[in-house]
Parts: structure tokens; sequence; C-alpha cells
């Protein structure tokens, strides 16, 4: 399975913002922190937004905040968001594969692997990751609320 660049920053920046939720953050202070490429941050919070992921304000104290509780925010939610389909075998997804011969059970195998990841990934919210994470002030931060 491939976890795609804008599958990974979506999530990164999500736990940013889930951390510090009292005002908005730019995307150049989440690609800073997260050491992701800025330009390619815009598109991918852009995705998020058009989700309804995260919400944002314009202005000089403008900036993106969570479009709804980190625990309410799974990681299926942020793949769909900005990838579309779990999982695709060479850019279609899996739903109408069909093998003929000795090889027709395997897009079976395939559907099972896109079902697990995507439990394990519906059932792991960007809350979930917060509390997870090292940094205490992170936690601190879901905490509290």
């Amino acid at each position: 399975m491939h976890i795609s660049a804008k599958a990974d920053y979506a999530t990164r920046a999500l736990v940013e913002l889930a951390c510090d939720t009292e005002r908005p953050l730019t995307c150049e202070a989440i690609a800073s922190s997260q050491e992701i490429p800025f330009r390619f941050l815009k598109s991918v919070v852009g995705d998020l937004r058009r989700a309804g992921l995260v919400r944002s304000q314009r202005g000089c104290e403008g900036g993106y905040w969570l479009g709804r509780p980190a625990a309410d925010i799974t990681l299926l939610d942020v793949v769909r968001a900005v990838d579309g389909e779990l999982i695709t075998l060479r850019g279609e997804p899996l739903s109408g594969l069909a093998y003929p011969g000795p090889a027709d059970a395997l897009p079976g195998i395939w559907r099972e692997v896109e079902e697990r990841a995507g439990e394990v990934l519906a059932g792991t919210t960007v809350e979930a990751l917060v509390r997870r994470s090292r940094r205490p002030a992170a936690r601190l931060a879901v905490e509290a609320v």
C-alpha cells in the first residue's frame, strides 16, 4: 500500500491544528513546524477545506482551524479528502476489478486489504494521534478541550 505525500502532509497539518485551537494557524507556520513544503501544503489545505476538515479566515488575523473536533476526524476522512480512493490498482478503484483463470481470487484479496486498511484508518482520529504524541504541549492542548 502506498501512503501519498498528500495524505501524510494533510494528517500532520491537522495534528498541528489540533494542538493549538486558541488561534488560527497560517500555512507558513504549519509548514515550518512540520517541515512540509509550503506550496504543496497550500494545495493540501485547500483539499481539506473543501472536505470540511478545516475552516479558514482571511486577513491579517487569518489562518486555519479544524473544521470539526479532532475526535471526529479520522485518518480515513483525511485520506479520502486528499486522495479520493483508499487503494487503487494502476489508478483504478478496486470495485470492478476482475481477473480471468487462476488469478480470479486476487481481486478479492486486494479488496480485503483495502477493507482492513480502512478499518485501521477509520478507527484512528486526529485526537488519538495528538494524545499519542511524545510532545507534552500537544497532549495538554487536547486534554484541555
